[in-house]
């Protein structure tokens, strides 16, 4: 597939779409709701509607990433894969433990793990396909602030 337009393989983009959806509904199990409504949280919070705008755009770019990865062959796919799930399972677990479980230390355990497999994660995908690895920079670069915004909520509760 290296050197072929990937738009011909559109269909294969199915499977990448459904899976980030499947973690993406993950997230949405577990609302913020008046326990998160509670906390200290710093001034350079976000506002809320930032959060699912910015995600749904990430998830995307995550799909799209994984999808061109995967089309740029099948040498050494299993190990590169096998780090892009993990990925997306950090990326589950952390609103299950943060808002879950009400845990925001735990979280920011997860998000720091997520972000240093994420970073690992594009490398692998850049090795492979440089744009697939591109598309997951805004991911690291979202997933970096929320470490921080993580780390900060701790801190202050």
């Amino acid at each position: 597939m290296n050197n072929s337009n990937p738009l011909s393989h559109l269909p294969s983009l199915i499977p990448f779409a459904v899976l980030v959806s499947l973690v993406a509904l993950s997230g949405t199990m577990f609302e913020p709701g008046d326990w998160y409504s509670r906390l200290n949280k710093p001034a350079w919070t976000p506002p809320a509607i930032a959060f699912p705008v910015a995600w749904t755009i990430l998830y995307g770019l995550i799909a799209i990433a994984g999808w061109l990865a995967w089309l740029a062959g099948s040498v050494g796919r299993g190990p590169v894969f096998c780090v892009y799930a993990l990925q997306l399972l950090l990326n589950a677990a952390w609103s299950w433990l943060f808002f879950g479980l009400q845990q925001p230390l735990y979280g920011l355990v997860a998000a720091t793990l997520l972000l240093i497999v994420i970073g690992i994660n594009m490398l692998l995908f850049w090795y492979r396909r440089p744009l697939a690895g591109l598309l997951l920079l805004p991911y690291f670069l979202w997933v970096g602030f929320a470490v921080g915004l993580n780390g900060a909520i701790v801190w202050l509760n």
